[in-house]
């Protein structure tokens, strides 16, 4: 099993609140993680897409009061929210026994509805984990070809080959498309919805032009925007911001839109080789996509992420600010001899970046200029680990 890189965050936020909702897509290794957590501690388990399990939960209260000294993980709990007014009772009983964390963690694969539910209901009682793929830190730097072309799925990840990897992760589409969608309660076309993925792979990492998707799927303009709310509420497609606090700029206000694994994106575009992903148009923004999400994955819930892009075309890929006010200006390229525009020293002036950097596809870090330095995906997700630690 491959150690995940949140899981002793994740046991110091147990520690310290009764409920933890660790939040991630479908197969990603919540399970896992959980079950691994759970061997340290009196725990049970309990999945809401099990029978026995849902049997046990006919009458939760008592269920909970009789196991009212172990660690209850709860399993794809936005299939019941029901149960969040029931864990608010139990919470505050077992604070006035004196028992404040490690009491609930509960696993889920949406994360809007969930969000909303739990916040009304577990107000000043509940914290968020967010769990990604595996990363390049947890692989090793040495698979970080493998990783990029297959996903962070682990299941697809760990395929023996490609074309394993290839079948699961068209499995894990279908899945979502045939079954968890529907299960939720969208009546949504599966070939319509595939088709609305697909063409957010073809234009990855870009602004979506809504009226343009709808003409395409012949949809109306606010169809299109519940499809893709749905696909970023799920987790499966990240929506980034721009940065909007240079007033004097004509900014990009609209979002841009990711797949946020690589493996998916590729597996949709019928990428079925390293080799042709290599000479396809979609490489450039396939690796920033990578690269923003393996970043993502090692940064803590208190820093905020942004695009910067003004109408005159300076842009930076990726804009990180931390509580402590730092803005880190993030450049991203695939090739071994990056270079940037004449005019990102000023563009990062624009943003008042205190760290300027260059993600590239090779090995090292060196100086570029306009006080920046070109960096390897491993080396700045270390950086950013040893900053927030």
């Amino acid at each position: 099993m491959i150690p995940r890189f949140i899981a002793q965050s994740l046991k110091e936020v147990m520690v310290d609140t009764p409920a933890v909702a660790l939040l991630g897509p479908r197969q990603v290794g919540k399970t896992t993680l959980a079950r691994t957590i759970a061997a340290s501690m009196s725990s049970i388990y309990l999945d809401l897409e099990s029978p026995e399990d849902l049997i046990k939960l006919s009458y939760p209260i008592q269920f909970f009061r009789e196991n009212n000294k172990k660690l209850i993980i709860i399993d794809e709990i936005q299939r019941a929210p029901e149960l969040f007014m029931v864990l608010r009772g139990i919470i505050d009983d077992n604070r006035l026994m004196g028992r404040t964390g490690c009491q609930f963690l509960l696993l889920g694969s949406a994360s809007m509805d969930l969000l909303r539910q739990s916040s009304e209901s577990l107000a000043g009682r509940i914290s968020y984990v967010d769990m990604s793929g595996l990363n390049i830190i947890e692989t090793g730097e040495s698979m970080a070809r493998v990783l990029w072309f297959r996903g962070g799925f682990p299941n697809n990840y760990l395929a023996n080959d490609n074309e394993r990897a290839l079948r699961r992760i068209e499995s894990l589409i279908r899945t979502y498309l045939e079954r968890d969608i529907p299960q939720m309660g969208f009546s949504i076309s599966s070939v319509r919805l595939r088709r609305l993925w697909t063409m957010l792979a073809h234009s990855q990492g870009e602004g979506v032009n809504c009226n343009k998707l709808a003409g395409n799927l012949e949809l109306d303009h606010k169809t299109v925007g519940r499809y893709l709310d749905i696909l970023v509420d799920l987790l499966l497609v990240r929506r980034l911001e721009p940065w909007h606090s240079n007033a004097k700029k004509r900014l990009i206000k609209s979002p841009r839109y990711y797949i946020r694994d690589s493996g998916i994106v590729h597996r949709l575009l019928g990428i079925s080789t390293y080799d042709a992903l290599g000479s396809h148009p979609v490489l450039g923004k396939s690796w920033e996509g990578f690269v923003i999400e393996n970043i993502h994955s090692v940064l803590s819930g208190m820093a905020q992420t942004f695009f910067y892009s003004t109408a005159a075309g300076a842009e930076i890929d990726l804009v990180i600010q931390f509580p402590n006010s730092d803005v880190w200006a993030i450049e991203i390229k695939y090739g071994l001899a990056p270079k940037v525009s004449k005019h990102f020293g000023k563009t990062c002036s624009d943003i008042g970046a205190t760290h300027r950097f260059v993600v590239y596809g090779g090995d090292d870090e060196f100086p570029i200029g306009h006080d920046a330095r070109v960096i390897s995906l491993p080396r700045i997700m270390k950086r950013l680990v040893e900053l927030q630690c």
